[in-house]
């Protein structure tokens, strides 16, 4: 074994540059598979969620404690996920830069160690061919594969530093022993198989730091138990350092058994078809995968995201001709060991640390010792291919030494380095997207279901329903009784609003859902996922109001199965609120807060139904902790800023404001938000600031019916009404019957343009839309006094009063006019002055017009807030329009009864920002 040799800048910028030319396009890809899980959907990157979090979360963001959890436990390398959203949120780039980054160290490090057991030159083509191997792609174009990358810098780390633990004169040297140790550890957060480098040192001590091999070891234990000889003391320091180390693992062991509660992830046979099969079909078939894993490495032409399902059939049977591969492949593996094992000298010693790097590592995801959540996984492969590029190094030098096959030997270098290149070049652009890396797949193998599907999520992520239906229906034939290929059809039937469809393919789902065993546990057979056919089916059902019990009872039958399943509580409690259940509805939700107080989303639908239950305080209560959990929710935001301002609380003000400039940041296209906060500014008596928020409604939605009438009520109070005009005839092009801006601009054309017909016409219009509205009624009678149609404003008037008899305006109004009739039919009269009676008729006119002006504010709308799988509830209260008419007092003075309006506007506008909460899906 050679001294551990220094690596020059010149091979450290020949791997780098290669690494970099191999990898460059990965820059441009995105995130796909498994990283939408592990970094679009994983809380734990964002910085608002505590940093203990990712020591109690799996690798997925899921807490370890829950049985949907995969148990993978990886907190250092969703640390580094966490850096990235630091710098750059989620930008794919700077991720999967990181990437390529960690794969050039990996290298370089894979250089260092491979010039312990090879000459520089092969040592230098061992890592040359690690660097552009395509079996790499998975782990270092995917972004998920970075937990491969961390750990595999650390396992050979760690194992660099144990071969420093031999002194002088075999002494033991501590301290890198102690560095081994943490290193192994560290590997191990990164990714589970990081503990199987103590395994590779432990092979290292015996056979190349002590120079043992089987036969003298073999010798020594026989000659010891026959009593003839005692353990040389340089066996015993080697047992000691192996104690420490086995000591130090079992330690790790301990702990990650503690981490994952001494469970084992739950795991469907479409995942792992053999690890549910009988025997002999299931060792058969696991034992059949090694071979294919080894060919993989030999011949990376065909690779595929995802082997699960029906990508390798099972090998049932020992006349399956696939044996043969597997007793080819033992028959190799042992001829090595062999060779290794039995023999001194460098070569065998070599051969021997390539075999512990293959073999190893690879125990873990191998399903021999235990069940994993794959059939086949590329990025497995990452650290055994180490091993594989050390053996072909190794062989290569051995031809390379012969005269004969010199030349030969350096054009095939040549050519296996070139074509991985390529390979791996060209491989990277199938990572760019979903849809790109599930249609590669399905080149090289057409029987996964899990690839169809797959597909198919890809096109209805791009809203592409038809074409995705095609894939999940090929989905359904390929494997028919997959739950969720069926669902999938349902989902996208139920898309295409194909309502019968989307009920027939939910129903064949639910069909195959497992039935339930009397005294064994439901959940441990069936993926949880799987659950969510009752929640589909009962939310397509449920739009047909005659079948709401038929939904409920799904719900009930999904909660019975799995107690502690969340979104069946969720999906009920919104449920019953449809059925103005608000108490049960409650009950739902609080059992769901229960199993999970940190949702934010719960928080806010308690919210909703304490505001079905009137009451306000305990809703802003829930809305307040739904924002402590998620500050920028954007329905808390919104709601209880609406629920704020509608308390006519003054002090709330501000934080409803500020709650609405948040809503707006987060949605800066909704309308809604900045008509709110112009309505909030109304309220703060901030005329040009609601005047702009308004303005910016109207640009963002042009028939925004309450900001078009808002707006023209604020310059009609602002001394405007002719910048009020153009903005009502927006209003009226768009909602031709919308009575009130009738109203608004009726009592404008009359006081402000003195166009009596025009003023007229908007009456006129109120009337046919409404014959019995009192107000534009009346208005009319006022038209037709203006006309000097006297005995025609008596009747209108008289009319008038028959659909208000206790409205004592109306009847001082016709008093005024019958005076009027009386005083023109007396001919002595007929020359008094004009000036009382002018004053007093504008006067009357000018009352009956501020009176008309009272009902002017307009209902602001609510935010629809559109219902999702995550459970948002709505709120469909319909409460009753509260008419705000006041009666005049006859000894007021005119700037009494503007004070008297004004006051009446704000408490009009108030009471019709509740009605509109109320009234807000």
């Amino acid at each position: 074994v050679q001294k551990m040799a220094e690596i020059s800048l010149k091979e450290v910028a020949l791997i780098v540059g290669v690494v970099a030319a191999c990898y460059w396009n990965s820059l441009f890809c995105g995130f796909v598979f498994d990283d939408v899980s592990a970094i679009l959907d994983n809380k734990d990157l964002h910085p608002s969620t505590p940093l203990k979090n990712l020591f109690q979360n799996d690798f997925w963001g899921t807490p370890m404690s829950e049985e949907r959890s995969h148990k993978s436990y990886r907190p250092l390398t969703v640390l580094t996920f966490r850096l990235n959203y630091l710098f750059s949120e989620l930008n794919a780039v700077s991720y999967h830069f990181l990437n390529l980054i960690f794969h050039g160290v990996v290298c370089v490090v894979f250089l260092k160690v491979c010039k312990l057991f090879l000459d520089n030159q092969s040592s230098i083509v061992a890592s040359l061919l690690f660097a552009v191997h395509p079996i790499h792609t998975e782990a270092v174009t995917g972004v998920v594969g970075r937990a491969e990358l961390l750990s595999s810098i650390f396992f050979l780390a760690a194992f660099l530093s144990y071969t420093k633990s031999k002194g002088p004169d075999n002494t033991i040297v501590w301290t890198p022993i102690a560095l081994t140790v943490f290193l192994v550890a560290v590997a191990t957060l990164c990714k589970e198989q990081g503990i199987t480098v103590v395994g590779i040192c432990c092979v290292y001590e015996v056979f190349i730091a002590q120079g043992y091999t089987l036969p003298v070891l073999l010798d020594t234990a026989v000659q010891i138990l026959r009593g003839k000889g005692s353990i040389p003391f340089s066996m015993l320091q080697t047992l000691l350092k192996l104690i420490v180390l086995m000591l130090s693992t079992l330690l790790l062991v301990v702990v990650r058994v503690q981490v994952i509660q001494s469970q084992l992830p739950v795991f469907t046979r479409f995942d792992n078809p053999a690890a549910v099969s009988p025997f002999p079909a299931r060792q058969l078939t696991f034992n059949y995968l090694l071979p294919v894993n080894a060919w993989l490495l030999l011949n990376p032409s065909e690779l595929c995201c995802d082997w699960t399902m029906g990508t390798i059939p099972l090998v049932e049977s020992l006349l399956d001709v696939r044996n043969i591969a597997t007793l080819t492949f033992f028959c190799f593996l042992g001829s090595l060991v062999v060779f290794s094992l039995r023999y001194p000298g460098d070569s065998s010693k070599t051969v021997l640390m390539a075999l512990c790097l293959i073999v190893l590592p690879f125990i873990p995801a191998s399903n021999l010792f235990f069940p994993v959540g794959f059939v086949v996984a590329e990025r497995v492969l990452y650290v055994p291919s180490m091993g594989f590029c050390i053996l072909v190094a190794h062989g290569w030098k051995k031809l390379s030494n012969k005269s004969m096959l010199r030349k030969i030997s350096w054009v095939c270098l040549a050519m296996v380095l070139f074509t991985h290149a390529l390979k791996t070049l060209h491989r990277n652009w199938d990572w760019q997207s979903e849809y790109t890396l599930f249609m590669s797949a399905l080149k090289v193998n057409k029987n996964n279901a899990k690839l169809w599907n797959n597909v198919g999520h890809a096109l209805e992520n791009e809203k592409n329903f038809e074409r995705a239906l095609q894939f999940f229906i090929q989905a359904t034939q390929v494997q028919p009784d997959d739950i969720g290929a069926h669902m999938n059809v349902g989902r996208t039937y139920k898309n295409l609003n194909k309502t019968k469809e989307a009920e027939k393919s939910y129903m064949i789902a639910k069909s195959l859902m497992p039935q339930i065993i009397p005294g064994k546990k439901y959940a441990a057979r069936v993926a949880p996922n799987h659950l969510n056919v009752y929640i589909n089916l009962a939310n397509l059902i449920r739009a047909n109001e005659s079948r709401l019990e038929e939904a409920d009872q799904l719900y009930r039958q999904a909660i019975s199965m799995r107690p502690d399943f969340k979104q069946a509580y969720i999906s009920r409690g919104e449920l019953l609120l449809k059925m103005n259940k608000p108490l049960k509805a409650k009950e739902a939700y609080l059992r769901a807060l229960e199993l999970d107080r940190t949702n934010a989303d719960l928080w806010y639908n308690l919210a909703i139904v304490y505001i079905e239950l009137k009451d306000p305080t305990e809703a802003l209560k829930n809305f307040n902790q739904a924002l402590e959990l998620n500050p920028m929710h954007k329905l808390a935001l919104f709601n209880s800023a609406l629920l704020m301002q509608e308390s006519g609380n003054a002090h709330l003000r501000p934080e409803a404001k500020q709650r609405l400039l948040n809503y707006v940041k987060e949605e800066p296209q909704d309308a809604n938000g900045y008509f709110n906060l112009g309505m909030l500014a109304m309220d703060d008596k901030k005329d040009m600031e609601a005047e702009a928020w308004m303005k910016k409604a109207i640009k963002l939605q042009p028939n925004f019916r309450s900001a078009l009438f808002n707006l023209a009520l604020l310059y009609s109070q602002t001394a405007k009404e002719l910048m009020a005009l153009p903005i009502l005839e927006d209003l009226l092009k768009y909602y031709p019957d919308h009575t009130k801006g009738l109203i608004l601009k009726g009592d404008i054309l009359m006081n402000q343009k003195k166009d009596i017909v025009g003023a007229k016409k908007c009456f006129e219009k109120i009337l046919e839309l409404d014959p019995n509205n009192v107000q534009g009624k009346h208005n009319l009678c006022v038209v037709y006094f203006e006309e000097r149609d006297l005995i025609k404003a008596e009747k209108c008037l008289v009319e008038t009063l028959a659909l208000a008899p206790h409205e004592e305006y109306i009847q001082r109004h016709l008093n005024i006019v019958r005076s009027k009739i009386a005083s023109l039919s007396a001919p002595e009269q007929s020359s008094v002055p004009a000036g009382d009676t002018a004053t007093t008729d504008a006067e009357e006119k000018k009352k009956s017009f501020q009176n008309s002006k009272e009902q002017k504010n307009e209902e602001k709308p609510s935010k629809t807030t559109a219902l999702n799988n995550r459970g948002r509830s709505k709120n469909k209260k319909q409460a009753e329009k509260n008419s705000m008419e006041k009666k005049e007092t006859p000894k007021k003075s005119t700037k009494e009864i503007k004070d008297i309006e004004k006051k009446r506007v704000a408490a009009l506008k108030r009471l019709e920002e509740i009605e509109r909460i109320l009234n807000g899906e």
